[in-house]
């Protein structure tokens, strides 16, 4: 199981980041987020070699069309890369690049560790068997999907953004072991959605309803439960309906719901105590669910 650890910064990556010449635009350093890393940026035209790391990056580009030369130990090739192409490097691989061009990228790093855990859950076989590979100008739109994902949860300045960046770093996991490695598809798992047992899910809520104002990822959830994070998301909304995410960010609306209607508090103080960064992401969530301001909400309550 892949535990609470260390966030993963920028210090931690290739060093792609820190070439002259990139203009970053947001990143998840200052999010506390331990199972991926994951930045937007400009990136003028370079040419540089790195290292191998042991975690995985995927390199999203969000601007037209730009030549990319590549270098790997089992080859060079030259490719214009166009919107939404993607260059996915293993870990444990060094690479060399040069980009003709200035672009925006998404870059997303996923921990080995990540990788492991979801191929423990989804393969039949040992997962220290599982290679990703390299790809070059790529499409894949569900990965894309999931990407910006990643992107609109760097955007949100939030708490539930945490566990919500550990369920799509999951599910883009899955995917790169279904698509994009070395194992044959004979051996993944036929992955049922079971429900989890009620000893276990009665856990997990405790501990949401003990963690409304405070940050929680993912992985913090499923130790509740006692099972992996793979394993919890899944069996959660198997059983609740929704994803572990989207449950947390309920149960904060509703919490600050029972506020309005008990206390006179004001708005800004709710939202934080009920673990919302500030009042217009308290205000947009509530709006939301019950189609009204928290403002207006209590106003008509009490008239």
């Amino acid at each position: 199981m892949l535990g609470v650890s260390s966030t993963f910064t920028i210090a931690q990556t290739h060093g792609m980041l820190r070439q002259p010449g990139v203009q970053m635009r947001v990143s998840s350093d200052d999010r506390g987020w331990s199972s991926i890393y994951a930045s937007t940026q400009r990136e003028l035209p370079f040419e540089a070699s790195f290292k191998a790391l042991d975690d995985q990056l995927i390199v999203l580009h969000l601007s037209p069309s730009v030549t990319v030369h590549r270098r790997i130990p089992k080859g060079e090739d030259t490719r214009v890369i166009p919107y939404g192409g993607m260059v996915m490097m293993p870990g444990g691989m060094d690479f060399g690049v040069r980009v003709g061009g200035a672009v925006r990228t998404l870059h997303l790093y996923l921990r080995r560790a990540l990788i492991s855990e979801v191929a423990a859950d989804i393969l039949v076989g040992d997962p220290a068997d599982l290679e990703i590979l390299p790809r070059f100008g790529d499409n894949d739109p569900l990965i894309e999907h999931l990407m910006l994902g990643v992107r609109d949860a760097l955007r949100e300045d939030d708490s539930a953004a945490t566990p919500y960046a550990d369920y799509l770093g999951r599910a883009i996991a899955a995917r790169l072991i279904r698509r994009h490695s070395s194992v044959s598809v004979t051996r993944h798992r036929h992955c049922l959605s079971e429900a989890m047992a009620d000893n276990r899910l009665n856990r997990a809520l405790e501990f949401i309803e003990a963690s409304l104002a405070q940050p929680v990822d993912l992985p913090a959830m499923a130790h509740a439960a006692g099972l992996s994070a793979s394993h919890f998301a899944r069996q959660f909304r198997a059983t609740i309906g929704k994803a572990p995410h989207q449950y947390l960010v309920q149960r904060r609306v509703e919490h600050a719901k029972r506020r309005l209607e008990a206390s006179d508090e004001g708005v800004a103080q709710i939202a934080f105590g009920c673990g919302f960064a500030n009042q217009e992401h308290l205000s947009r969530m509530f709006r939301r669910m019950y189609g009204v301001t928290p403002a207006a909400y209590r106003k008509a309550r009490r008239e």
